[in-house]
């Protein structure tokens, strides 16, 4: 079968030939209808968690496919050396999740990381209650463009999406954002947030930057707010003055997608497919051929504007 396949811990994927997977107990052979593309495929290949283990193994992490008895699941942490960057890839039974019917293969593919993040991050994570005011960093990135939808559709009071590009921060208003702020260096990011929710400040502020952006935000923290920490793209330290934490009885908390149980999981993807499959939530995403898997190593490190989908 082909698929992207990684020889060298630093070096780029290649479209090659790689052994068929094989089924075994408690293991599901996967025919792959779409694959997501992340910077955790990136990190680990770049050696930055450690020896990745098995060489040559196939690259990515989750995606869509069907079982030999034809259902149609998501699937995440396929069997290595196997990845879901190819034709088929083999995945254990209990990290198989189910998804609306309605829903495309690219869509539920988006979907499956990011999408399962903003929501839990919402939700299992903060416990985003209807009323409160809700900060999205990152959000025109493919999680953060999500954020900002559910929060509105979870009855959050106030929705603020903040980014780098206005151009791109207009849609978020269309999304459902009740304000916005232009990230930059000549931005007072305080004043700029403080502007946009008053004295009330934000209960939840889902952060997938870092860096000042993130510092700036906690400043507008209300009381009890939580931080739910995701990512680093704006920086991987920042200077956190302790007054900041305790006049907000700030809580900072640490998140990733598959912190929570499985059935919770399960139940909340069930939930966002369904949400695409109506049109209530919109996923930007751009698809290529996994013969182009290099194209869209280039483009994830260049930072693509929409979320990656490899179709074999």
């Amino acid at each position: 079968m082909k698929a992207a396949v990684l020889t060298q811990t630093g070096t780029v994927p290649t479209y090659d030939d790689f052994h068929e997977p094989e089924p075994h107990s408690g293991l599901a052979v996967i025919e792959v209808a779409a694959a997501g593309v992340h910077h955790l495929d990136l990190a680990k290949a770049s050696g930055a968690y450690g020896d990745p283990g098995t060489m040559p193994y196939v690259i990515g992490a989750d995606g869509v496919g069907r079982t030999s008895a034809g259902r149609r699941v998501f699937f995440t942490s396929p069997v290595s050396p196997h990845g879901s960057w190819a034709e088929r890839t083999v995945v254990a039974e209990e990290d198989l999740l189910d998804l609306a019917d309605d829903v495309d293969d690219v869509t539920a593919a988006a979907l499956g990381n990011t999408g399962l993040a903003a929501w839990l991050a919402l939700t299992w994570r903060a416990g985003l209650q209807p009323g409160q005011n809700v900060l999205v960093l990152g959000a025109t990135g493919a999680l953060g463009s999500i954020a900002v939808q559910l929060a509105k559709s979870l009855g959050a009071a106030t929705v603020v999406a903040a980014d780098r590009d206005p151009g791109r921060l207009a849609l978020s208003r269309k999304r459902g954002a009740d304000a916005t702020v232009t990230i930059s260096p000549d931005t007072d990011l305080v004043a700029a947030f403080r502007n946009t929710v008053g004295d009330s400040g934000f209960d939840v502020i889902i952060d997938p930057v870092w860096g000042e952006p993130a510092l700036a935000a906690m400043h507008v923290a209300a009381r009890g707010a939580r931080h739910v920490q995701i990512g680093q793209s704006a920086g991987a330290t920042l200077e956190l003055p302790a007054g900041i934490v305790r006049a907000a009885r700030l809580e900072l908390l640490g998140f990733a997608h598959m912190d929570p149980p499985a059935q919770v999981r399960r139940e909340a993807y069930l939930q966002l497919t369904g949400l695409a499959a109506t049109g209530a939530l919109a996923v930007d995403t751009m698809t290529l051929p996994l013969a182009d898997c290099q194209r869209a190593w280039e483009l994830q490190q260049q930072g693509a504007p929409r979320k990656l989908v490899l179709t074999p």
